[in-house]
């Protein structure tokens, strides 16, 4: 194990409600830091697994891309577990409150915002769109892009049901995704990861297609 920062990786399994529907799903969850400390990126389902997977770090933060169930169910947990604090962008609170309406996150993230750990610095970009405080975090020390649901390997996040949209969605991947260098890693909310380059020459295909 080496002393410097790097990229940790999960994946869990439970379930994504929402508007009525419920669908099994896989997440992914990021860890990102050192030896001796670490954050994560979506506490998704499973609490005791991501803390085993951070070990006997200090975890400084748990950052949800957005508040859709799936990415947040388990971020109470892990945070009366480590005592790390939650934070999500404001304009996900009314999503935030249909998973959980007793517990609220302990701060809130903000459009350039750098939050650092083990030394990498990790800037919050507000990509709203798949839902409306939808971030992802750009770490260009280890040429890394954590996209959440805003970009896949293929195409825009879902933008079928409540508090989503189109138009929004493919403007922020536009102005602030697909402007990052071409050679950064997207390490996506579900499924591969991709790169910039790969994904910008679809941008016009997208939206004749109405992704």
């Amino acid at each position: 194990m080496t002393a410097g920062a790097r990229i940790g990786h999960l994946v869990t399994s439970g379930r994504f409600s929402l508007d009525g529907g419920t669908w099994d799903v896989d997440n992914n969850v990021w860890i990102v830091g050192d030896d001796h400390e670490a954050i994560v990126i979506d506490a998704a389902h499973d609490a005791d697994a991501i803390a085993e997977a951070v070990g006997d770090r200090r975890l400084t933060a748990i950052i949800c891309t957005h508040a859709h169930n799936d990415h947040i169910d388990a971020a109470p947990a892990l945070a009366a577990r480590t005592g790390a604090p939650i934070l999500l962008h404001g304009d996900d609170l009314p999503l935030w409150k249909q998973t959980h309406p007793d517990r609220m996150p302990d701060g809130e993230l903000a459009d350039g915002q750098v939050v650092t750990v083990a030394g990498i610095e990790l800037t919050v970009l507000h990509t709203p769109g798949h839902a409306p405080g939808a971030v992802c975090l750009h770490a260009p020390a280890l040429t890394a892009l954590f996209s959440g649901d805003t970009l896949f390997a293929g195409g825009p996040g879902a933008t079928g049901r409540s508090y989503s949209d189109f138009p929004t969605i493919v403007a922020s991947i536009r102005d602030r995704l697909l402007t990052l260098p071409g050679e950064t890693v997207v390490h996506t909310g579900h499924g591969e990861t991709t790169t910039v380059s790969a994904e910008a020459p679809q941008l016009g295909e997208w939206v004749d297609r109405g992704y």
